[in-house]
């Protein structure tokens, strides 16, 4: 089996939608390959992504040339009680800035949130078979809830998990960040690295984020890595990789 690639697009909402644009664009230009888009209902609570119709048709036009769409969370913001322990404080607060919705949910919570959310997209797209934590923090219970929707796959930074059964198949992704002046600096460098370390993975990931598309030396970093991989590897969307795993 020939070594496959899913590229997912992050935070797909209204309010990011410029960005996500940029960073489509992007992509058409390395050969339009089939992509998982990363979307969210109500991203932090700022529009309805049901309620932009402009947004809602561009969607379906990428589904109808391949592309798949997955629940990216609810709100894309942590709302939880704030964390008691400081290696939690630095998850949950520093290292991914308030956004992993999903880290400390009750089951009975998250639940409402996984299904809300399903039941929203599926009524805009059609059936939805994936869900990918917000900051890929999944806490437990989170992945109670999970365990019992009807969805069939969730990510991890590292893994993808087959739902019901918690079926496990290895899938680093490889992401940067673009918040910190020192952090763009050093993508190249970072992107070279990970490409390296992740080369003999039989599926890789690559997670874009729309606060890339701000800086044009990351979407250059981007460019030439995605273009090394694509030329290396099979493009296809999540869906599909674990349909051949």
């Amino acid at each position: 089996m020939s070594r496959r690639l899913c590229i997912e697009l992050h935070d797909v909402a209204p309010v990011t939608w410029p960005q996500c644009t940029a960073l489509l664009a992007l992509l058409d230009e390395l050969g339009r390959p089939p992509l998982t888009l990363l979307a969210v209902p109500d991203y932090h609570g700022q529009g309805l992504l049901s309620a932009a119709p402009a947004l809602v048709q561009a969607l379906r036009r990428r589904l109808d040339r391949g592309d798949e769409i997955a629940l990216h969370g609810y709100f894309h913001r942590d709302d939880a009680p704030p964390p008691r322990d400081p290696l939690a404080w630095a998850r949950r607060r520093v290292l991914t800035r308030g956004e992993g919705e999903f880290a400390a949910l009750t089951r009975r919570e998250a639940e409402r949130r996984i299904e809300r959310g399903r039941i929203e997209l599926a009524g805009l797209f059609g059936p939805v078979s994936g869900f990918v934590a917000p900051a890929w923090l999944t806490g437990a219970g989170a992945w109670q809830a999970l365990s019992e929707s009807s969805l069939a796959y969730a990510a991890t930074r590292s893994k993808l998990v087959e739902l019901p059964g918690l079926r496990v198949t290895a899938a680093p992704a490889i992401t940067v960040s673009a918040r910190a002046h020192w952090r763009r600096t050093g993508s190249r460098i970072w992107l070279r690295a990970m490409c390296g370390a992740t080369a003999q993975a039989p599926l890789l990931r690559v997670a874009l984020h729309p606060a890339d598309a701000h800086h044009p030396r990351v979407l250059d970093d981007w460019r030439r890595a995605l273009r090394r991989l694509l030329a290396e590897r099979e493009p296809m969307t999540v869906a599909r990789a674990l349909a051949l795993s």
